[in-house]
Protein backbone atom coordinates (compact mmCIF):
# COMPACT_ATOMS: atom_id res chain seq x y z
CA UNK A 1 0.00 0.00 0.00
CA UNK A 2 2.91 2.60 0.75
CA UNK A 3 4.81 1.33 -2.47
CA UNK A 4 1.30 2.66 -3.83
CA UNK A 5 1.14 5.72 -2.71
CA UNK A 6 4.86 6.93 -3.07
CA UNK A 7 4.18 5.36 -6.93
CA UNK A 8 1.19 8.03 -7.22
CA UNK A 9 2.83 10.54 -5.47
CA UNK A 10 5.72 10.88 -7.67
CA UNK A 11 4.37 9.82 -10.29
CA UNK A 12 1.31 11.61 -11.29
CA UNK A 13 2.95 15.36 -11.33
CA UNK A 14 5.89 13.80 -13.18
CA UNK A 15 3.20 12.85 -15.71
CA UNK A 16 1.45 16.07 -15.31
CA UNK A 17 4.80 18.36 -16.09
CA UNK A 18 5.54 15.59 -19.22
CA UNK A 19 2.13 16.58 -20.27
CA UNK A 20 2.44 20.39 -19.82
CA UNK A 21 5.67 20.40 -21.29
CA UNK A 22 4.85 18.68 -24.78
CA UNK A 23 2.06 21.65 -24.92
CA UNK A 24 4.38 24.16 -24.06
CA UNK A 25 6.93 23.20 -26.82
CA UNK A 26 3.77 22.84 -29.22
CA UNK A 27 2.10 25.93 -28.17
CA UNK A 28 4.82 28.49 -27.24
CA UNK A 29 5.73 30.74 -30.75
CA UNK A 30 9.55 30.83 -29.82
CA UNK A 31 12.57 29.07 -31.51
CA UNK A 32 13.62 25.53 -30.30
CA UNK A 33 16.16 26.96 -27.70
CA UNK A 34 14.01 28.79 -26.35
CA UNK A 35 10.70 26.81 -26.15
CA UNK A 36 13.55 24.17 -24.36
CA UNK A 37 14.93 27.00 -22.18
CA UNK A 38 11.35 28.03 -20.81
CA UNK A 39 10.67 23.97 -20.35
CA UNK A 40 14.15 23.59 -18.36
CA UNK A 41 13.42 26.07 -16.28
CA UNK A 42 9.93 24.92 -15.58
CA UNK A 43 10.77 21.75 -14.79
CA UNK A 44 13.49 22.79 -12.38
CA UNK A 45 11.09 24.91 -10.32
CA UNK A 46 9.07 21.85 -10.07
CA UNK A 47 12.25 19.55 -8.91
CA UNK A 48 13.12 22.35 -6.04
CA UNK A 49 9.79 20.91 -4.57
CA UNK A 50 11.52 17.79 -3.51
CA UNK A 51 14.42 19.63 -2.56
CA UNK A 52 11.49 20.79 0.38
CA UNK A 53 10.16 17.70 0.73
CA UNK A 54 13.76 15.86 1.03
CA UNK A 55 14.79 18.89 3.54
CA UNK A 56 17.70 19.80 1.98
CA UNK A 57 16.83 23.41 2.64
CA UNK A 58 17.72 23.58 5.67
CA UNK A 59 21.61 23.43 4.68
CA UNK A 60 21.28 26.67 2.43
CA UNK A 61 21.43 30.38 3.78
CA UNK A 62 18.31 31.31 4.86
CA UNK A 63 17.74 33.79 2.19
CA UNK A 64 18.16 31.08 -0.29
CA UNK A 65 15.63 28.33 1.55
CA UNK A 66 13.29 30.95 1.51
CA UNK A 67 13.60 31.19 -2.30
CA UNK A 68 13.58 27.51 -2.59
CA UNK A 69 10.62 26.88 -0.59
CA UNK A 70 8.54 29.91 -2.50
CA UNK A 71 9.31 28.69 -6.13
CA UNK A 72 9.47 24.65 -5.44
CA UNK A 73 6.15 24.98 -3.61
CA UNK A 74 4.71 27.63 -5.86
CA UNK A 75 5.28 25.62 -8.88
CA UNK A 76 3.35 22.67 -7.91
CA UNK A 77 -0.16 24.87 -8.02
CA UNK A 78 0.97 26.70 -11.25
CA UNK A 79 1.41 23.46 -12.72
CA UNK A 80 -2.15 21.92 -11.69
CA UNK A 81 -3.84 24.81 -13.55
CA UNK A 82 -1.67 24.35 -16.78
CA UNK A 83 -2.73 20.77 -16.45
CA UNK A 84 -6.32 22.06 -16.33
CA UNK A 85 -6.02 24.22 -18.97
CA UNK A 86 -4.23 22.37 -21.07
CA UNK A 87 -7.11 19.41 -20.54
CA UNK A 88 -9.77 22.13 -21.26
CA UNK A 89 -8.16 22.96 -24.66
CA UNK A 90 -7.44 19.45 -25.65
CA UNK A 91 -11.08 18.86 -24.58
CA UNK A 92 -12.31 21.31 -26.89
CA UNK A 93 -10.42 20.44 -29.40
CA UNK A 94 -11.40 16.71 -29.82
CA UNK A 95 -15.12 18.20 -29.73
CA UNK A 96 -13.88 20.57 -32.52
CA UNK A 97 -15.05 23.83 -30.25
CA UNK A 98 -11.20 24.67 -30.45
CA UNK A 99 -9.35 24.90 -33.49
CA UNK A 100 -6.01 23.68 -33.97
CA UNK A 101 -4.16 26.47 -34.55
CA UNK A 102 -5.07 28.04 -31.28
CA UNK A 103 -2.82 25.44 -29.90
CA UNK A 104 -0.30 25.30 -32.12
CA UNK A 105 2.57 28.03 -32.15
CA UNK A 106 0.01 30.49 -31.49
CA UNK A 107 1.00 33.76 -29.74
CA UNK A 108 -2.20 35.19 -28.25
CA UNK A 109 -3.04 31.74 -26.78
CA UNK A 110 0.30 31.52 -25.39
CA UNK A 111 0.16 35.33 -23.95
CA UNK A 112 -3.74 34.92 -22.68
CA UNK A 113 -2.66 31.85 -20.67
CA UNK A 114 0.31 33.38 -19.11
CA UNK A 115 -1.75 36.82 -18.14
CA UNK A 116 -4.36 34.70 -16.69
CA UNK A 117 -2.06 32.98 -14.79
CA UNK A 118 -0.39 35.97 -13.38
CA UNK A 119 -3.61 37.83 -12.44
CA UNK A 120 -5.14 34.68 -10.75
CA UNK A 121 -1.96 33.70 -8.73
CA UNK A 122 -1.81 37.34 -8.00
CA UNK A 123 -5.31 37.78 -6.48
CA UNK A 124 -4.42 34.29 -4.57
CA UNK A 125 -1.43 35.54 -3.14
CA UNK A 126 -3.25 38.69 -1.83
CA UNK A 127 -6.69 36.69 -0.96
CA UNK A 128 -4.15 34.56 1.23
CA UNK A 129 -3.06 37.57 3.08
CA UNK A 130 -6.72 38.63 3.89
CA UNK A 131 -7.21 36.62 7.03
CA UNK A 132 -11.07 36.49 7.44
CA UNK A 133 -12.54 37.05 11.32
CA UNK A 134 -14.72 34.43 11.60
CA UNK A 135 -17.42 34.86 14.57
CA UNK A 136 -18.68 31.62 16.07
CA UNK A 137 -21.72 31.77 18.86
CA UNK A 138 -21.78 28.81 21.02
CA UNK A 139 -24.21 28.12 23.81
CA UNK A 140 -24.31 25.27 27.08
CA UNK A 141 -26.87 24.75 29.81
CA UNK A 142 -23.62 23.30 31.96
CA UNK A 143 -22.27 26.23 34.77
CA UNK A 144 -20.32 28.72 33.43
CA UNK A 145 -19.95 32.04 35.25
CA UNK A 146 -19.37 33.95 32.46
CA UNK A 147 -19.62 34.57 28.79
CA UNK A 148 -16.03 33.26 27.17
CA UNK A 149 -13.83 34.89 24.31
CA UNK A 150 -12.07 32.45 22.81
CA UNK A 151 -9.85 32.72 19.87
CA UNK A 152 -9.64 29.12 17.58
CA UNK A 153 -6.98 28.77 15.43
CA UNK A 154 -5.44 26.12 13.44
CA UNK A 155 -2.52 25.66 11.09
CA UNK A 156 -0.43 28.15 11.18
CA UNK A 157 2.55 26.63 9.48
CA UNK A 158 5.41 28.60 10.83
CA UNK A 159 8.42 27.97 8.47
CA UNK A 160 10.32 29.67 6.02
CA UNK A 161 7.21 31.03 4.41
CA UNK A 162 5.61 32.36 7.05
CA UNK A 163 8.32 34.21 9.26
CA UNK A 164 8.27 35.68 12.71
CA UNK A 165 7.21 39.38 10.73
CA UNK A 166 3.93 37.68 9.69
CA UNK A 167 3.45 35.66 12.97
CA UNK A 168 3.80 39.34 15.06
CA UNK A 169 0.92 40.05 12.49
CA UNK A 170 -1.46 37.12 13.65
CA UNK A 171 -0.50 38.11 17.08
CA UNK A 172 -1.60 41.34 17.23
CA UNK A 173 -4.79 40.24 15.47
CA UNK A 174 -5.24 37.50 18.45
CA UNK A 175 -4.27 40.26 21.39
CA UNK A 176 -6.63 42.94 19.50
CA UNK A 177 -9.75 40.69 20.40
CA UNK A 178 -9.03 39.97 24.44
CA UNK A 179 -9.45 36.51 24.37
CA UNK A 180 -10.17 34.49 27.68
CA UNK A 181 -8.23 31.72 26.02
CA UNK A 182 -6.24 30.83 22.43
CA UNK A 183 -6.95 27.41 21.46
CA UNK A 184 -4.68 25.98 18.06
CA UNK A 185 -5.98 22.19 16.40
CA UNK A 186 -2.37 21.70 15.16
CA UNK A 187 0.38 22.66 12.45
CA UNK A 188 1.93 25.53 14.39
CA UNK A 189 5.04 24.12 12.83
CA UNK A 190 5.65 23.52 8.84
CA UNK A 191 8.10 21.11 8.05
CA UNK A 192 11.34 21.97 9.79
CA UNK A 193 12.45 23.78 12.79
CA UNK A 194 15.09 25.70 11.82
CA UNK A 195 13.26 28.60 10.69
CA UNK A 196 11.54 28.90 14.28
CA UNK A 197 14.60 28.34 16.00
CA UNK A 198 16.77 30.99 13.97
CA UNK A 199 14.06 33.57 14.43
CA UNK A 200 13.09 32.92 17.86
CA UNK A 201 9.16 32.49 17.29
CA UNK A 202 8.49 31.14 20.24
CA UNK A 203 9.19 34.54 21.87
CA UNK A 204 6.57 36.31 19.41
CA UNK A 205 4.02 33.44 20.35
CA UNK A 206 4.86 34.39 24.16
CA UNK A 207 3.41 37.74 23.47
CA UNK A 208 -0.48 36.12 23.23
CA UNK A 209 -2.10 37.70 26.85
CA UNK A 210 -4.08 35.00 27.13
CA UNK A 211 -3.68 31.30 27.88
CA UNK A 212 -2.83 28.86 24.98
CA UNK A 213 -3.50 25.35 24.86
CA UNK A 214 -2.92 23.30 21.40
CA UNK A 215 -2.77 19.51 20.50
CA UNK A 216 -0.56 18.56 17.84
CA UNK A 217 -0.76 18.08 13.69
CA UNK A 218 0.88 15.71 11.45
CA UNK A 219 3.49 18.59 10.64
CA UNK A 220 4.74 18.44 14.31
CA UNK A 221 5.87 14.89 13.58
CA UNK A 222 7.22 15.93 10.22
CA UNK A 223 9.65 18.59 11.88
CA UNK A 224 10.46 16.09 14.86
CA UNK A 225 8.03 15.24 17.46
CA UNK A 226 10.30 15.93 20.27
CA UNK A 227 11.32 19.17 19.02
CA UNK A 228 8.17 20.34 18.73
CA UNK A 229 7.49 19.52 22.03
CA UNK A 230 10.47 21.50 23.51
CA UNK A 231 8.96 24.39 20.83
CA UNK A 232 5.81 24.46 22.41
CA UNK A 233 6.91 24.76 25.84
CA UNK A 234 9.57 27.80 24.82
CA UNK A 235 6.56 29.31 23.57
CA UNK A 236 4.41 29.03 26.89
CA UNK A 237 1.74 26.67 24.35
CA UNK A 238 -0.04 23.95 27.16
CA UNK A 239 0.16 21.10 24.97
CA UNK A 240 -2.34 18.39 25.36
CA UNK A 241 -1.37 15.36 23.85
CA UNK A 242 -4.06 12.43 24.46
CA UNK A 243 -5.04 14.74 27.73
CA UNK A 244 -7.36 16.88 29.28
CA UNK A 245 -7.28 19.74 31.72
CA UNK A 246 -9.85 21.92 33.42
CA UNK A 247 -9.60 25.71 32.52
CA UNK A 248 -12.17 27.20 34.99
CA UNK A 249 -15.50 26.02 33.91
CA UNK A 250 -14.06 24.37 30.40
CA UNK A 251 -12.37 21.05 30.30
CA UNK A 252 -10.08 20.96 27.12
CA UNK A 253 -9.01 17.35 25.55
CA UNK A 254 -5.96 17.65 23.08
CA UNK A 255 -6.23 14.35 20.86
CA UNK A 256 -2.94 13.35 19.57
CA UNK A 257 -2.92 13.21 15.28
CA UNK A 258 -3.62 10.32 13.83
CA UNK A 259 0.07 10.27 12.55
CA UNK A 260 0.79 8.67 15.68
CA UNK A 261 -1.08 5.28 15.19
CA UNK A 262 -1.20 4.11 19.11
CA UNK A 263 -2.74 7.54 19.83
CA UNK A 264 -5.47 7.14 22.87
CA UNK A 265 -9.03 6.37 22.47
CA UNK A 266 -11.83 8.80 21.79
CA UNK A 267 -13.38 7.03 24.68
CA UNK A 268 -10.42 6.41 27.01
CA UNK A 269 -9.82 9.93 26.61
CA UNK A 270 -13.36 11.35 28.18
CA UNK A 271 -13.58 8.75 30.36
CA UNK A 272 -10.65 10.26 32.02
CA UNK A 273 -12.18 14.20 31.45
CA UNK A 274 -14.07 15.85 33.05
CA UNK A 275 -17.46 15.74 31.05
CA UNK A 276 -19.91 17.47 33.43
CA UNK A 277 -18.02 21.26 32.13
CA UNK A 278 -18.50 22.24 28.82
CA UNK A 279 -16.09 20.31 27.27
CA UNK A 280 -13.98 21.38 24.23
CA UNK A 281 -11.75 18.48 21.91
CA UNK A 282 -8.45 20.02 19.84
CA UNK A 283 -7.99 17.43 17.33
CA UNK A 284 -6.43 18.51 13.98
CA UNK A 285 -7.52 15.77 11.62
CA UNK A 286 -11.53 15.84 11.34
CA UNK A 287 -11.91 12.27 10.40
CA UNK A 288 -14.97 10.03 12.42
CA UNK A 289 -16.13 12.99 13.71
CA UNK A 290 -19.15 10.41 14.92
CA UNK A 291 -16.57 9.54 17.86
CA UNK A 292 -16.44 12.95 19.62
CA UNK A 293 -20.71 12.79 19.66
CA UNK A 294 -20.46 9.19 20.89
CA UNK A 295 -18.17 10.34 23.65
CA UNK A 296 -20.59 13.59 24.56
CA UNK A 297 -18.16 16.08 23.50
CA UNK A 298 -20.02 19.40 23.11
CA UNK A 299 -17.87 21.37 20.50
CA UNK A 300 -14.83 19.89 18.47
CA UNK A 301 -12.41 22.51 16.67
CA UNK A 302 -10.10 20.88 14.06
CA UNK A 303 -8.07 22.10 11.00
CA UNK A 304 -6.08 20.23 8.21
CA UNK A 305 -7.76 20.40 5.33
CA UNK A 306 -7.33 23.91 4.25
CA UNK A 307 -10.17 23.06 2.26
CA UNK A 308 -8.10 22.50 -0.44
CA UNK A 309 -6.38 25.15 -0.56
CA UNK A 310 -7.04 25.96 -4.11
CA UNK A 311 -10.04 25.37 -6.29
CA UNK A 312 -10.82 22.92 -7.16
CA UNK A 313 -8.74 20.65 -4.54
CA UNK A 314 -11.84 22.27 -2.24
CA UNK A 315 -14.02 19.49 -4.30
CA UNK A 316 -11.43 16.80 -3.31
CA UNK A 317 -11.95 17.73 0.38
CA UNK A 318 -15.11 17.75 0.55
CA UNK A 319 -15.68 13.90 -0.59
CA UNK A 320 -13.07 12.82 1.60
CA UNK A 321 -14.74 14.65 5.04
CA UNK A 322 -17.75 14.42 6.57
CA UNK A 323 -17.43 17.98 7.22
CA UNK A 324 -14.31 19.83 5.51
CA UNK A 325 -14.63 23.50 6.41
CA UNK A 326 -17.08 25.41 8.40
CA UNK A 327 -19.80 24.80 11.14
CA UNK A 328 -21.34 21.30 11.64
CA UNK A 329 -23.34 19.46 13.96
CA UNK A 330 -24.00 15.44 14.89
CA UNK A 331 -26.52 15.24 17.41
CA UNK A 332 -25.70 17.11 20.56
CA UNK A 333 -21.84 17.65 19.48
CA UNK A 334 -21.22 21.26 17.31
CA UNK A 335 -18.07 21.53 15.18
CA UNK A 336 -15.67 23.59 13.74
CA UNK A 337 -13.37 22.73 10.76
CA UNK A 338 -11.25 25.50 10.18
CA UNK A 339 -9.11 25.91 6.66
CA UNK A 340 -6.29 27.59 8.50
CA UNK A 341 -4.98 31.30 9.02
CA UNK A 342 -1.65 29.65 7.57
CA UNK A 343 -0.93 27.19 4.58
CA UNK A 344 1.58 24.89 3.13
CA UNK A 345 3.32 25.49 0.12
CA UNK A 346 2.98 28.50 -1.98
CA UNK A 347 1.18 31.35 -0.14
CA UNK A 348 -2.76 30.80 -2.45
CA UNK A 349 -6.23 30.84 -1.58
CA UNK A 350 -8.34 30.64 -4.77
CA UNK A 351 -11.92 29.51 -3.56
CA UNK A 352 -10.65 28.81 -0.16
CA UNK A 353 -9.81 31.53 2.39
CA UNK A 354 -7.32 31.91 5.43
CA UNK A 355 -9.28 32.41 8.95
CA UNK A 356 -9.18 32.89 12.57
CA UNK A 357 -12.05 32.38 14.33
CA UNK A 358 -13.67 33.89 17.31
CA UNK A 359 -16.11 32.02 19.43
CA UNK A 360 -18.39 33.19 22.26
CA UNK A 361 -19.78 30.69 24.65
CA UNK A 362 -22.27 31.68 26.83
CA UNK A 363 -25.54 30.13 28.66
Amino acid sequence: MKTMWMVIFLGLPLLGMAYIAWHVWTLVPLAAGWRGALIGAMVASFLLLFCNLGRAIDSMPMWLARLVYDVGNSAIFVMLYLVIIFLVLDLGRLLHLVPPRLIHHNFYTTAAIAIGLFAVFLYGNLHYHNKVRQELTLTTDKPLARPLKLVLLSDLHLGYHNPRTELARWVDMINAEQPDLVLIAGDVIDMSMRPLLEENMAEELQRIKAPIYACLGNHEYYSGEPDAQRFFYDAKINLLQDASTVVGDLCIIGRDDRTNMRRASMEDLAAKADMKRFTILLDHQPYHLEKAEQAGIDFQFSGHTHHGQVWPLSWITEAIYECAFGEHQRGNTRYYVSSGIGIWGGKFRIGTRSEYVVATLKN
